[in-house]
């Protein structure tokens, strides 16, 4: 069905309000009923040659105004008609643990908390290889891993490779997914009190996990490249760290990328206190470089960990760990202890995607489909991303005064979406306030739903305070 909107054209109303009252038109009219879907933002955008951001805020405002609903993956639709407010029931109202929606927002939340790689079609492409593997190695698939086929090490050493750098395949340890492989490295280097190093904001699940098997974490500062050298150079000479955990490619939630220079400077500190560093470069598959990885730079004592949750698939559940030589048993032997084995058709499926080619399609077509959405993101937040910045999946939002990441989040959420806010980023309890949140772009299936979303936090940015709704 195509729909035509009647916008006044009255120039001292913004046409985002004019919109919103053409849409309400044509629900009074009876043009649009319960449960009719509204055009995709951008093709509406495009026949009325305005901004994506604009088409969103009169969606939002209609949202608002009690008319349409959204649904998670489907769209916009206008809305059935409800009781008076009054004489609703009053849980309907508040969103908590018996609650699952607000008046004209999606019961199912929009996954803005989320980084995994978008949906881009390669879900046929998994499931049929899932059916070749059985058919092919069905008693394998059904019983325990008895050994590691070389064909797992060559697909590691091949989706690891970077910045000209490639591990020897005898080195790479499969495993299952990025966290375990990080874990296990920590859980085979390390002994119960030793301590790791983080920089100031960092992946703190990390540090969680570390934290339940002993070792204990610190932080130190960082800036526009990452972990500050003097600062890791202080930190070490009083507290004797064992361990760097590291993510230069892309740091998460920040997006900074480490200089060249900045992982000569940290290797070097590195090596003056034999610390060993754990490098993580599972963003780095969506944000390609030719900068070497600190791998290539300190061979002797970097992991180098990478999978496909943000490029291929999360659900697949496959990392793999580069090791320096003689460590690769060690890791394995730790790793199957904490995670219980790695299964043999996830990780025949991922080598079989990786050998074959098809990974690198997928990969290519996410990088595609997250650069989009950063347009997208660009267009409803008026900003600028250039470079290799435009293949993150996520952003890094500072919020003006008076917003504090706690309470921008639980706006956002009784909203019906769901993000980070800084807490999740902060491996050690610290009284420093950044005031930020992290929102994932990759998640979402749907880009109207993410636009509709992002349009959403947009506004409540804008409007401050009066849109924060505290529940008892």
């Amino acid at each position: 069905m195509t729909i035509e909107f009647k916008v006044s054209e009255d120039d001292t109303t913004p046409f985002y309000l004019r919109l919103a009252d053409a849409i309400e038109r044509s629900i009074v009219e009876g043009v649009l009923k319960p449960g009719d879907k509204l055009p995709p933002q951008r093709d509406i955008a495009f026949d009325l040659k305005v901004t994506v951001g604009t088409i969103g805020r009169a969606y939002q405002i209609a949202r608002e105004r009690g008319l349409t609903t959204g649904e998670v993956g489907r769209g916009t639709y206008v809305r059935a008609v409800h009781p008076e407010p009054e004489k609703q029931d009053a849980k309907l109202f508040v969103r908590n643990s018996t609650a699952d929606s607000l008046p004209g927002f999606p019961q199912d939340d929009a996954k803005l908390d989320s980084t995994s790689a978008p949906l881009v079609g390669q879900g046929e492409l998994v499931a049929s290889t899932f059916a070749e593997v059985l058919r092919d190695s069905a008693e394998k698939a059904l019983d325990y891993v008895r050994g590691v086929p070389t064909s797992w090490l060559e697909a590691g050493a091949a989706w690891l490779q970077t910045g000209g750098w490639q591990p020897e395949a005898a080195n790479v340890v499969p495993t299952l997914g990025v966290n375990a492989a990080i874990q296990g490295v920590i859980a085979a280097t390390t002994h119960p009190g030793d301590r790791i190093v983080f920089e100031d904001l960092s992946y703190a699940s990390v540090a969680r996990a570390a934290t339940m098997i002993g070792r204990l974490p610190l932080t130190v500062g960082m800036d526009d490249q990452g972990m500050i050298p003097e600062e890791l150079d202080r930190c070490a000479a009083r507290q004797h760290p064992r361990m760097i955990f590291l993510m230069p490619a892309v740091n998460n939630p920040t997006g900074v990328c480490m200089s060249l220079r900045r992982r000569e400077e940290i290797v070097s500190v590195a090596r003056r206190h034999n610390l060993l560093i754990i490098e993580d470069n599972i963003y780095g598959k969506v944000t390609p470089s030719d900068l070497p990885p600190i791998a290539s730079l300190a061979p002797e004592r970097t992991f180098f960990v990478g999978g496909l949750s943000k490029s291929v698939s999360a659900g697949l559940r496959s990392g793999w760990a580069a090791c320096p030589r003689g460590q690769a048993v060690r890791v394995t032997v730790a790793h199957n202890q904490l995670t219980g084995g790695r299964p043999f058709l996830n990780m025949e499926v991922a080598a079989r995607l990786v050998l074959s080619g098809e990974a690198e399609k997928v990969r290519q077509a996410v990088i595609a489909e997250i650069a989009t959405r950063a347009a997208m993101f660009d267009d409803i937040f008026k900003t600028k991303t250039t470079g290799q910045g435009a293949a993150v999946p996520y952003r890094w939002v500072s919020l003006p005064s008076p917003w504090t990441s706690p309470a921008f989040q639980l706006a956002a959420r009784n909203h019906g979406i769901r993000i980070d806010g800084e807490d999740e980023f902060q491996s050690v309890r610290s009284d420093r306030a950044h005031h930020c949140v992290r929102l994932g772009l990759s998640a979402v299936n749907d880009r109207d739903t993410l636009a509709t979303a992002l349009q959403t936090l947009k506004g409540l940015i804008d409007s401050g305070s009066i849109s924060y709704v505290s529940v008892a």
